[in-house]
């Protein structure tokens, strides 16, 4: 699963997900969508940051996702 603009550096967040070249992690982007902010007040926050990497974020979560194990409840 590779993402262009998402990089996991053990030295940079303790290793977590994050947009390339900033210390914004994806778990970040995705508590802040998920609390109700929208794109462009994320930008604001965040001008480093731009649509695509937040829908990158998005695209990352997504494919993470996709790849868990679910287990059947008995």
């Amino acid at each position: 699963m590779s993402h262009a603009r998402i990089a996991a550096d053990p030295g940079v967040m303790m290793g977590k997900p994050c947009i390339k070249g900033t210390r914004i992690t994806v778990e970040l982007i995705l508590r802040k969508l998920g609390a109700g902010r929208s794109i462009a007040d994320i930008l604001e926050a965040y001008p480093r940051l731009t649509e695509d990497d937040v829908r990158a974020a998005l695209s990352f979560a997504a494919d993470y996702l996709q790849h868990e194990t679910v287990l059947a409840a008995e």
